[in-house]
Order: C-alpha cells, then structure tokens, then sequence
C-alpha cells in the first residue's frame, strides 16, 4: 500500500443529485458547494453540463464563487460535450474535466455499439481534445470492474499516454467485492506501464451494500482517490458515504496510514445540509451521521460509556461536529449569549438573519421549556432559505375532529400584501392546509410525499416536516421547522411552493391579475 494522502473527489452535486427524487436549485447547489469547500474535499463534481442549461449554469456559478477544491465537470468522450463542459469550468482557477467511456463487453456491444479498438481511439481523442483546454483531465472507464482486465489496462495506458492526470476505476453497478476490487486496483498498478505518470480514482456503488469496502480495499490496493457523496446518495443505491470512508481512514489511521484532509468537525454539518436540501433523510441507524449513531440505550452500554466513553464509542462525536445535546439558552438569553453559541456550533450569520434568528429564537424560547444544540441548528437551517420566500406564513388555524370536516384559514403575506382564505378538505387538517396554500397562490401543485421527523426529543420537541411536490411535472422540495407540526407542515409546503415561484416569475404576477 502506498504511503500519502487520499484525496477525496465529491459527487454530490452530480452522482448524488441523479438519486430518484432529488431536485436542487442554482442556489441549493450552490450552497452545498461552498460547505463542501469548507469541509475541505480535494474535488468538487458540480455536475454534467451538457446534461441541461440548469446543470451547466450551476457548474459555471460554482466556478466562480466557489474557491479551494478543484472544481470538475462530467463529460462524454464527445467534443461537444468537452466543450460544454470547459465553457462551464473555464472561470475556476483549479478546472477539471472529467471524461469518461464504458469498457466492458455488455457495454461496448449494446450500449456504445462499438469494437474495443474504436473505445481505445476514442479514450486517445477525449483526453487530447480535454487537455487543449486544462491540464487537469481526469479519465473515467465506465464499468471498470466488468470489462476484461488486460482490456482495461489497455485502456487505462491509452489515457494516460494522452495526458490524463487522474484515471478512475469504477464499479458501475456496484458488482464488486472488497478482495476483487482491491485485487483489480493491484493487477492495474502491476501491469500498467506509465501507471506512476497519474492518480488511480475509484468510484464505488453501493448496490450490494458493499462500496465503503470496497473503496477502502482499493486503497490499500494503491488507490489514491476516493470518489463519493455526502450520505452516500447516488443512483440507485447510491455511492461510497463519504462521512464513512472518511472518518474509517481517520479512525483507523493506525491500519491504512493514509488521512484525508478533511476537516472533520464539518462533516455532521454537511450531512445536515444535503439532507435537508435534497429531502432524503438520513436513516437512524446510518454510521458516522445518523442519529443513533453515538447513542446508547442498552443498560450494560451506558454504563460503560460513563465510566469511560471509549468502552463502546470508537470515536468521538464532537470530531465530526456533533455538540452535545446540553441545555445552553433559554428565554432570558440575550443576543450576545445566542450569537456566541451559534459562532460555536459554527454559524456566522449575516446581521439581518441573525435578527431573524434571535427573534424566532424567542418565540420558541417561550413555548419550550428548554433549547438545545439541535434546535439552535434546526432554526438557523429554517431561516437561511436559499430563495426569496414570495409567500411568507403570518398565521394558521385548523379545525378537525372525528366529526367535523378538517377547516384551515392561513393568512399569508405577499408583495407587502395579507391575504386570508380557507379551505376544506376531508384528508385531514394538513390537506386542508395544503389546499389552501394551493387557493391562495393559484397553483395546481400536487403532493407527492410527507415525512417529519423530531429534531429532539420530549413533547416540546421540534418537528421537521418535508414534502415533496410536483408543479408542471418538475420536482420541488421544501422543508419547515416548528414546535407545532401543522406549523412546520405549512412552512414546508409553502418553502416548496417559494421554489415553484422563484423558478416561475411570471406566477405570482397572473395570480394578481386575476
């Protein structure tokens, strides 16, 4: 195994956002470009930019704003979409195309309709056509691990003869097992002549549950860039987590010898970010992230970790961010008290948001009897709102019951106007809201899915509601936070109903005129 650092290639914003389900704005991915920066990955994938104009205008926003990582855009063996990409990427100062062709048999027969000698011609033409452009060409060989190894050395000596800086082996669709794909990462660095001329990548799916393994496999292999996504999201069953890879480096710093430099304490933070903006939830029992992780129930457990917390916890949770679940302010707290505890759980916010903040703080200060970490956090994430919120939530009141048909009246502010209006709805109170927002705005949104979740525990805990809708057959996802889940039910459906309105300027002005 080679001695050094493992850089970490991030591909949220690309593998990660292709998860069913997931829609991010400019702004969203913007937002988690610049966390990712701050957690300090080596590589930011900010997408595919011949894919839409949405995707290359959130990759050409992410080079300019977004400075540290090398910022990467994804490309076919095409020139157009090499030349797509480098008009996205050419304003960082650290550029990186990312091409890629399939190499297996299965691949090149029925998807590419392509002989191996034409794949090989055409690995030389992207690289050379990319490295016009950049120094930095990453190669990618689709399906890596079910193509026939010498083939793929072939291949991999192709790319790097044409100037690719960095080669990445993946396994596609996640068919791999730790002792294979490590064997193939060997058999790569034994039998590729001018291997030492470039950076192996590899790029691991998780659909056998098995990518973290691998990729950790593949490093003591010779490896020595890990490509994976926060929470592990990705198509189908997602990519390599890169909270797990990385803390399983770090932790067992002692077995691999190679760290990331990853700056731990931000790792918790991100987690938090994508999930919330892409609307999947981190499962309970998730390693690193989830909630239970550093959690202990069971009896014998709990004992241990008060005498000594190393008896049953192999990390610390403060390493990744995670704050003690302690009681720090409450309703007598000043601003002073309530910025200095932000600042330490990370969060500078900007003068404005933070009268906000404190003002919301108050409020919730005075219906809860005591304030933790994790509520300060839930209330700053519910506040930076990424997009203007043309509908904002003045007031709500539902009436239900086992014989009464479920009433909600809603007063929203829009354009420095109050509009009051109600609707009935016999799925329940949280429909009628739904269906009120829906009068109010004038938009025929369809729900597709509703979940919440408690942010504490108690029954003053927050809740977190997020729903999914679809308005024109595109995808928007909104997110609400409160003590009162139809409060956090309708902020989060009218965030999502914002996102519909910022994306559709023209809404909101037909609304009027009628």
């Amino acid at each position: 195994m080679s001695e050094g650092e493992v850089k970490i290639f991030d591909t949220t914003l690309r593998d990660g956002e292709q998860s069913p389900g997931v829609s991010l704005n400019i702004e969203e991915k913007l937002e988690i470009a610049h966390q990712l920066a701050r957690l300090d990955v080596d590589v930011i994938e900010a997408g595919f930019p011949i894919a839409s104009e949405g995707d290359f205008e959130a990759v050409k926003q992410i080079a300019k704003e977004v400075e540290g990582p090398v910022i990467a855009g994804l490309a076919r063996s095409t020139k157009g979409d090499i030349d797509r990409a480098w008009e996205a990427l050419q304003y960082s100062n650290k550029p990186r195309i990312h091409t890629f062709i399939a190499t297996s048999p299965v691949h090149m027969e029925y998807k590419l309709q392509k002989s191996p000698q034409e794949v090989l011609e055409s690995v030389t033409e992207a690289v050379e056509y990319a490295k016009g452009y950049t120094d930095d060409v990453e190669f990618s060989a689709e399906d890596a691990f079910r193509s026939d190894k010498d083939f793929l050395c072939q291949v991999v000596e192709r790319a790097v003869e044409a100037g690719a800086t960095t080669v990445n082996i993946p396994d596609t669709v996640g068919y791999a097992t730790p002792a294979e794909f490590g064997g193939l990462i060997k058999y790569i660095c034994e039998n590729v002549s001018n291997i030492d001329e470039t950076i192996i990548s590899v790029h691991c799916h998780n659909d056998l549950g098995l990518a973290v393994a691998n990729s950790l496999a593949a490093v003591e292999n010779g490896a020595q860039q890990i490509e994976c996504a926060v929470n592990g999201i990705g198509e189908r069953a997602g990519n390599t987590a890169l909270e797990e890879v990385v803390m399983a480096l770090n932790t067992r710093n002692d077995y691999f010898d190679q760290t990331p430099e990853i700056v731990l304490d931000q790792i918790y933070k991100t987690s938090k970010l994508v999930s919330s903006l892409t609307g999947m939830s981190v499962q309970a029992n998730k390693a690193i992230v989830g909630k239970n992780a550093f959690a202990h129930e069971s009896g014998i457990h709990q004992d241990g970790v008060i005498k000594e917390r190393t008896t049953y916890e192999i990390m610390d949770a403060k390493t990744i961010g995670l704050s003690e679940n302690r009681i720090v302010l409450g309703k007598h707290s000043g601003r002073h008290a309530f910025k200095e505890r932000l600042g330490e759980l990370g969060y500078e916010l900007e003068e404005d948001n933070l009268e906000k903040t404190f003002k919301r703080f108050k409020e919730l200060a005075d219906r809860k009897q005591s304030i933790t970490d994790r509520d300060l956090e839930a209330l700053v994430e519910d506040e930076l709102k990424v997009i203007p919120q043309a509908y904002e939530l003045m007031a709500i009141q539902v009436t239900s019951g086992d014989e009464v048909l479920p009433t909600a009246t809603l007063k929203l502010k829009v354009n420095e106007e109050v509009i009051i209006d109600s609707a009935c709805c016999e799925g329940g109170p949280i429909d009628a809201v739904y269906e009120t927002v829906n009068r109010i705005t004038g938009l025929d949104c369809k729900l597709e899915s509703y979940a919440i979740d408690a942010i504490t525990s108690g029954k003053d805990a927050l809740g977190e509601v997020t729903v999914k809708l679809h308005y024109n057959e595109e995808l928007f996802i909104g997110r609400g936070v409160s003590i009162d889940v139809i409060e956090a039910s309708a902020k989060a459906y009218l965030n999502a109903v914002n996102k519909v309105l910022y994306e559709n300027e023209d809404l909101i002005g037909e609304k009027e005129d009628n």
